[in-house]
């Protein structure tokens, strides 16, 4: 089986975001919640709590941003 890229959600304060999404986007955050829920062992989260560490991992691992953010011209 293959490692989700998400492991156990932090619990952080959040910041209020309303967004539209497609409906198959939905529903694939919703089989993602199902996913994790069966990797951790844990209850499956809402939809909206995935939004965020996915949308931090994508951040953190596009290089272009990354090299921007830390002011590189590279």
């Amino acid at each position: 089986m293959t490692k989700l890229k998400l492991g156990p959600l932090a619990d952080d304060r959040p910041i209020k975001l309303t967004v539209e999404l497609p409906a198959v986007v939905h529903r694939d955050l919703v089989a993602y919640a199902a996913a994790l829920a069966a990797e951790t062992g844990g209850e499956p989260v809402p939809p909206e709590k995935l939004v965020p560490p996915m949308l931090a991992k994508f951040m953190t691992s596009d290089r272009g941003f990354s090299r921007r953010r830390s002011g590189s011209n590279d």
